[in-house]
């Protein structure tokens, strides 16, 4: 057993307490890694909230993460102690039928443990003040020592500077294959992203590598938009900016709509925007921000019978052993951009203060 520092959620709506925990040692087919560096999501805010119908306490939150393989438990074949790994909150465990399916990414082979906060086997490895405390989204990274199933690990390049990789285990990924994988955006085509956030930027960077010619960036918050610009915006509007909705702004814009749209938010009105401000008989519009529990999204079934499309995105439909460590190549060798979506660097005892950050927009 390891004892370390973890950031412990005991309820929900109270900030995040820093305390010690003992770490158990993997099971067969876990793996217990060192966790090096974390990064900080909403959907890690979500959970805290109180709002995640999924959500157990106490908790270790944290799902973008990167570190050192410590020990592994009897059968696991993919890595060894040693190996620099990224933990997946969607595995690939490369037999179910989501993952032989080339269609999609969601393997679903640990999908109801690992909603309910707890290892394949049940049981949780993690204990605090002699409580037995919920793991989250299967990778707990908000804690030195966590562990995870062996087919929730990608193992990649030694060499990758954890403290700006660790964005690859959720949020780059995502808006990324957003556009790449699902979306599959064309050159020279005409592309909207709203919500300028982490997700939003990764869109925006897919398009511009799929070679869209124009990528029109919705947020209220104009200070996002010279970053945006810096990803490969070419114009940048605010829907508080006009007295007609979004859409009907964004369709005379693009003269018709736009060929893809991207909804970066979670915000229901938001995404109902985003496909109404796709072309007439091409355009695609995809939901990548995660709307609260119980939502519904709406729009006139008109839109779709005049021949627009709407598409949602999982870790932007990569299939996350195979593609986690070709994202790390693509960041080594300078095709994708990682180290530019970092804005501050916080020892992990600030961690309260990274979610006031992501909260304030900063």
């Amino acid at each position: 057993v390891i004892k370390c520092k973890a950031a412990v959620a005991w309820e929900a709506g109270k900030p995040l307490s820093i305390e010690e925990v003992e770490v158990a040692p993997p099971k067969a087919h876990e793996v217990r890694i060192k966790i090096v560096a974390t990064a900080v999501c909403h959907t890690d805010a979500y959970t805290l909230s109180g709002a995640d119908p999924e959500g157990c306490f106490p908790v270790i939150l944290g799902h973008e993460g990167a570190g050192i393989v410590e020990s592994v438990g009897e059968g696991v074949t993919k890595v060894k102690k040693g190996d620099t790994v990224i933990p997946l909150y969607i595995p690939q465990c490369g037999e179910c039928k989501f993952c032989k399916n080339p269609k999609t990414n969601l393997c679903q082979k640990i999908r109801i443990t690992q909603g309910k906060g707890v290892m394949p086997d049940g049981t949780s490895r993690f204990t605090c003040k002699g409580k037995p405390i919920y793991h989250f989204m299967g990778t707990s990274t908000f804690s030195e020592y966590t562990v995870v199933a062996d087919i929730s690990v990608a193992k990649i390049d030694a060499a990758a500077p954890l403290d700006k990789v660790c964005l690859l285990g959720c949020g780059i990924s995502t808006g990324y294959g957003a556009a790449v994988n699902t979306a599959k955006v064309e050159p020279g085509s005409t592309c909207a992203v709203f919500g300028l956030g982490g997700v939003g930027l990764a869109v925006i960077m897919g398009c511009k590598i799929a070679g869209a010619s124009r990528i029109i960036c919705i947020d209220i918050n104009k200070d996002k938009y010279a970053k945006a610009k810096e990803f490969g915006a070419t114009e940048c509007i605010s829907p508080q900016d006009s007295k007609k909705p979004i859409q009907e702004v964004l369709v005379e814009m693009t003269d018709g709509g736009v060929d893809y749209s991207f909804e970066c938010i979670g915000n229901v009105g938001v995404m109902r925007a985003a496909l109404e401000a796709c072309h007439k008989g091409w355009g695609v519009s995809v939901i990548v921000g995660v709307a609260a529990a119980g939502q519904e999204i709406s729009t006139r079934p008109f839109q779709l019978v005049t021949g627009r499309t709407w598409k949602g995105t999982a870790f932007g439909g990569w299939k996350s052993v195979d593609s986690v460590p070709k994202l790390v190549t693509e960041y080594m060798s300078k095709k994708i951009k990682v180290d530019e979506f970092v804005t501050h660097n916080l020892p992990f005892d600030k961690i309260n203060e990274a979610f006031e950050h992501m909260h304030s927009g900063k």
